[in-house]
Parts: structure tokens; C-alpha cells; sequence
């Protein structure tokens, strides 16, 4: 797997193999729409894409495990066969599903919203494999995690947890230039503590890990403008551009020539003045 490089910015497809996530306009669960997805976001500029067999928005059900490799299995094939160029990433935090996909398809990205917490074979796995690991701040569940809000200071308490863990994966042997941060926008946080911490994101991007920011279509711009995920495309590419403007790296995103269209302006003509 030829790896971006991840210090430089990034545009990460997002390819849910979900029934049940949040944007409706995003749900590939079968070969035909996942095919055509993959090979519209490999047309578009996407360096990575990002499958999920496990949906994570607020209050989703839980899925069993077979069901979540199941669909991991499906859209992981549909891109080695479309795209076999292209870098994927499994957005999972269990360990099996990362095992069998690396048994079957070979290295990935391993993107874990629980920073390791919800499996702990996890951060072995990912040791031994040599895998690139995205580690998310999160508190909770999905289904429990917007409980669980109560923060003295959003961004001292995001930038410390994210900096620690990178550190406790470190000594367990996950290489640095393996780590990639995220602070998990839209878990576990109410719409201003997502705005505080997309304010001080320079605090993060600071520590020296690359960062992602995942900000597409979520309800920290819907609710502000009193629409729907469906309307927030202007909302997210404003939100992108501060997190690339504060050092973030990676974009997850929903809406890839976009994307790569701020990615471009802002790489080209705004880096480095």
C-alpha cells in the first residue's frame, strides 16, 4: 500500500456500508451503488477512502459483529476491484474486522472512534500489523455518547486525552508516523463545545501527529442554520477550510470535488503565507 503523505492535506471519501447513516444520500449497502460511488470519488481526487460497516451516529443501533464484516467485506472488495490504486481505510473499532481485512485484502488505514477503548486487542493488532491508525476522541457509546457532554474546558480536555493516547499507543508499540488524530467532532460534544474545539484545533495540530477533521454534513451546521444534513455542503466547506487554516491534514468528507477543490486552493494558493 502506497501511503499519502499524511502531513499534507488529504481528502478521505466517505463510503458507508450502512443502511442507517445520518446522510441518507451517503448509504451504499449493495455492490451496484457501492461500485459507483468508489469509482466516483476515485474520479473526483479522493487519496483515500473511508468504509464503514458500523454506522456511529447519535443513538444508532448497535451492529453484531458478523453483520459489520459482512458489509466491511462487501465494499472492501468492490474497491480492490474498481480501484485497486486507491488507499482504503476500515472505519471500525474492533479488531477482528481489522485482522480479517488485512488477512483477505492486505494493509489499510484502521480509523477507530474509540481510540482503542472499545476493543482492547485493538492497539495490539494494529502494533503488530504495522497499520496507520487514526485515533478519535470520544466519550461513550453511539448510543450513549451525546449524555456525555460535561467538559470544564473542551479543548484543554480533547488536546490532553488525544496527546496521552498517542503516547500509551506509542509504548504499545504503534510507531509514531503511524498515529493520526482526531477530535472527534460531533461525539460527545453539544454544537458550541464543536465550535470551541474547531476554534482551538491549532492546539492540537500543535502536538506534531497529523490531524483529521471530520466535519461534513453534521449537525454542528445544520442545527446553526436550522436545515437539514442534506443542506449543509456551504456550511461544510467553510468548516473544512478553518480546520485546514489550523494545521488539519485529512478531510472526511462526503462531497469529494469539493473538496479537492479547497484542497487545491488552499495547498497552492494560501499554505505557507
Amino acid at each position: 500500500m502506497n501511503l499519502p503523505d499524511f502531513y499534507k492535506p488529504q481528502v478521505m471519501a466517505i463510503v458507508n456500508a450502512t443502511p442507517d447513516s445520518f446522510y441518507s444520500a451517503s448509504r451504499t449497502d449493495d455492490a451496484d451503488s457501492l461500485e459507483r460511488r468508489i469509482a466516483d470519488v476515485v474520479a473526483q481526487g479522493a487519496t483515500i477512502i473511508d468504509i464503514g460497516g458500523y454506522s456511529s451516529r447519535p443513538g444508532a443501533d448497535d451492529v453484531p459483529l458478523e453483520e459489520e464484516w459482512r458489509r466491511v467485506d462487501l465494499a472492501v472488495g468492490v474497491a480492490r476491484r474498481v480501484a485497486p490504486q486507491i488507499v482504503v481505510s476500515v472505519d471500525t473499532f474492533r479488531s477482528e474486522v481489522v485482522r480479517r481485512t488485512v488477512e483477505k485484502y492486505g494493509k489499510i488505514i484502521v480509523n477507530d472512534i474509540t481510540a482503542g477503548e472499545g476493543d482492547e486487542r485493538m492497539v495490539a493488532t494494529v502494533a503488530e500489523l504495522d497499520l496507520p491508525y487514526v485515533a478519535m476522541h470520544m466519550r461513550g457509546t453511539p448510543q450513549s455518547m451525546q449524555s456525555k457532554t460535561g467538559y470544564d474546558d473542551v479543548v484543554a480536555e480533547v488536546v490532553d486525552y488525544l496527546i496521552n493516547r498517542a503516547a500509551e499507543l506509542e509504548r504499545a508499540g504503534v510507531r509514531r508516523e503511524n498515529i493520526i488524530l482526531d477530535p472527534g467532532f460531533g461525539f460527545a460534544k453539544s454544537v458550541e463545545q464543536n465550535y470551541a474545539l474547531l476554534a482551538g484545533l491549532s492546539r492540537l495540530t500543535a502536538a506534531g501527529y497529523p490531524v483529521l477533521a471530520g466535519l461534513s454534513r453534521k449537525s454542528m451546521i445544520y442545527k446553526v442554520l436550522e436545515s437539514t444534513a442534506e443542506d449543509a455542503l456551504a456550511g461544510t466547506i467553510a468548516l473544512s477550510w478553518e480546520a485546514l487554516r489550523q494545521g488539519a491534514t485529512i478531510l472526511r468528507v462526503h462531497d469529494v470535488a469539493e473538496a479537492v477543490q479547497i484542497v487545491t486552493i488552499y495547498d497552492k494558493g494560501f499554505r505557507g503565507l
